[in-house]
């Protein structure tokens, strides 16, 4: 069977391809009504017999399509003709795309339709473990996965100049940032990556320009906006008899490459440039993971925003990876286990952590700030608008004394809700709580004199003067009001439950002990979002 090495984007034909999909309106929806709900939601949780039987069934030219691409199955070459009359199987198999065999063709690749609110494009990468009914080689090329479209959620998209997509894969970030930045430059280390992104781009419509190299080396000296990546962050034993999956694993001891893209991104962001990634990074058995992220970032000078999603034991993390590799029983699997305890043992690895991560050059020598977060729960998608907002409010606390915090008139957000809580018959709530229905769905608990301010902040008040006047309806001095309340206050700023109106002078001078971005409390654990589950996620 050919590979995507064998991918040859002859323009004339890539463009006949992209017209006849465009045509046929082989979209993400499209697909969803082809398959119908049943053998949509059994594919996605890699089931394939739904789907088989109706694609089987059904004189649907998407359905056809999904049988050829996603599926792996034989399809009728004259069938696949109709479908794409422009193309046609001589073009399928002149692009590296098809092989024939008689009267029936035999898809080399996976081809399938990938979206966000306002585009429709199709992605190229190999085919998957169903289509193939074995395991994959270790050069496999991933397509379309959670963690590819988390990572697309959780960017900001504000125009850009320069961007870059760091192990691009089969270039799923290079589409987004194509939409909204002037330059898109697309590196990986594997070569059979670069051929795909290569003729994504072209099947696209879209110019990327792609390198090949190790993490930030195919571009050295050079500085960009907006960063993003997907990197190999798997951590794998380096013991013999494990293999090495390019897609998920750059072949670092431990949690290094994360450490290493960390302490690399400083000089390769413009001043106020962002970089969004995702990662997993070792808890040791002494120590915290914000211990762990505190002696990366030392020294960097980035600001940091770092969101812990997810954590596991080092048991549920060889067991998830051993059964990525297409390993689920019998004597390999046990060697396999074993080889991923013993590795975490080795460096007295506790826990294992996944998460977003957001770093950011400072436009001034001021100090970096640092945020390190715990969010297991649901969060708002996309979540890119909450990010763009959130590093604005974070980057505004830390270019901005006390007093600038109390002369601004903030006014709760529209998505705010407020809980009470109190034995029956009470006439006071014994616990206030003040909860944000997007963002990251911070809850907090307020006390007396927070709750009587936000209830007031609607943007008419500065922060100061509303809590002089609650500290004298409360009969209590105004140092101690403001005290107690400023540093919640700039929590809530950084989260987005607070939004800025308007700066007057203050009319109080702050307490002496200034406050600074916090951590937020961790949320009750949810399973409506998990990011680190395997290859369907890498």
């Amino acid at each position: 069977m050919a590979a995507v090495t064998d991918l040859r984007p002859e323009p004339a034909l890539v463009a006949a391809l992209r017209a006849d999909l465009q045509d046929l309106d082989y979209s993400v929806d499209r697909v969803g009504v082809a398959l119908g709900p049943v053998a949509s939601a059994a594919l996605h949780r890699e089931q394939p017999l739904p789907a088989l039987r109706v694609t089987a069934a059904d004189d649907d030219p998407v359905a056809l399509l999904v049988r050829a691409f996603t599926l792996g199955r034989p399809v009728p070459a004259a069938r696949l003709d109709q479908a794409l009359p422009r193309t046609r199987v001589e073009g399928l198999v002149e692009l590296g795309l098809a092989h024939r065999a008689g009267d029936q063709v035999q898809a080399t690749v996976d081809l399938r339709p990938y979206g966000d609110e306002s585009h429709t494009w199709w992605v190229v990468s190999d085919l998957g473990e169903l289509a193939l009914g074995h395991a994959l080689p270790t050069d496999h090329v991933l397509g379309i996965g959670g963690a590819s479209t988390t990572l697309a959620s959780w960017t900001p998209r504000h125009p850009a100049a320069r961007a870059l997509d760091l192990g691009t894969g089969c270039g799923i970030q290079a589409l987004h940032l194509a939409d909204h930045c002037g330059e898109v430059v697309a590196t990986d280390l594997a070569e059979r990556a670069l051929v795909v992104a290569r003729f994504n781009a072209a099947l696209n419509d879209q110019e990327w320009d792609v390198r090949g190299g190790d993490l930030l080396e195919p571009v050295a000296g050079e500085t960009f906006d907006l960063v993003v990546s997907n990197p190999p962050f798997v951590i794998t034993p380096r013991v013999a008899g494990v293999p090495t999956y390019e897609y998920r694993d750059a072949g670092a001891e431990g949690d290094q490459v994360v450490e290493r893209l960390v302490r690399g991104l400083h000089d390769h962001l413009n001043p106020g440039g962002l970089a969004v990634f995702l990662g997993n990074w070792e808890i040791p058995v002494r120590a915290t993971w914000r211990d762990r992220w505190g002696g990366w970032l030392d020294g960097t000078g980035l600001d940091a925003w770092v969101v812990q999603r997810e954590v596991q034991d080092p048991a549920e993390y060889a067991e998830l990876w051993v059964r990525d590799g297409g390993t689920s029983g019998g004597p390999e699997f046990e060697h396999l286990y074993a080889a991923w305890l013993d590795d975490f043992a080795s460096r007295d690895v506790r826990q294992i952590g996944f998460g977003v991560v957001v770093l950011q050059r400072p436009v001034s020598d001021r100090p970096a700030f640092r945020d390190l977060v715990e969010v297991p729960g649901p969060v708002s998608s996309p979540m890119g608008p909450v990010i763009d907002a959130g590093m604005a409010a974070r980057t505004w606390l830390a270019e901005h004394d006390d007093a600038a915090v109390l002369g601004t008139a903030w006014r709760l957000a529209d998505d705010v809700t407020e809980e009470r809580f109190g034995r029956p018959g009470d006439v006071d709530p014994a616990i206030i709580r003040v909860r944000q229905g997007g963002g990251l769905g911070v809850m907090r608990t307020a006390g007396t004199a927070l709750a009587a301010y936000l209830s007031v902040a609607d943007g008419t008040l500065t922060a100061c003067q509303a809590l002089v006047a609650i500290a004298a309806l409360l009969e209590r001095e105004v140092d101690e009001v403001v005290a107690e309340t400023l540093p919640v206050v700039r929590d809530l700023v950084k989260d987005g439950l607070l939004v800025q109106t308007r700066r007057d002078e203050p009319v109080c001078r702050p307490p002496a002990a200034s406050a600074t971005v916090t951590r937020t409390a961790p949320r009750p654990a949810s399973d409506d979002e998990s990011v680190a589950r395997g290859r369907s996620d890498r």
